[in-house]
């Protein structure tokens, strides 16, 4: 038992004292920068879809594609 609480009081002064949190400034910035990188990827993958979708004469998507090749 000794053990688990050496190991639960290490983890909670690591967490407090040597741990560098961001503030919320950069919380905020870092959270702008992954939304703006998932709507742009998902714009491309939409993108992909449609285009290979329409190629193939309707839109089915991919998979849609996929499924009407192997099936």
């Amino acid at each position: 038992m000794s053990k688990i609480g050496n190991y639960v009081k290490s983890s909670y002064d690591e967490l407090v004292h040597k741990v560098s949190w961001p503030t919320f400034k950069e919380l905020q910035n870092s959270a702008v920068v992954v939304a703006v990188a998932a709507l742009i990827l998902a714009v491309i993958i939409f993108l992909m879809d449609y285009v290979f979708g329409v190629q193939a004469g309707a839109w089915k998507g991919i998979l849609g594609i996929y499924y009407s090749i192997i099936g």
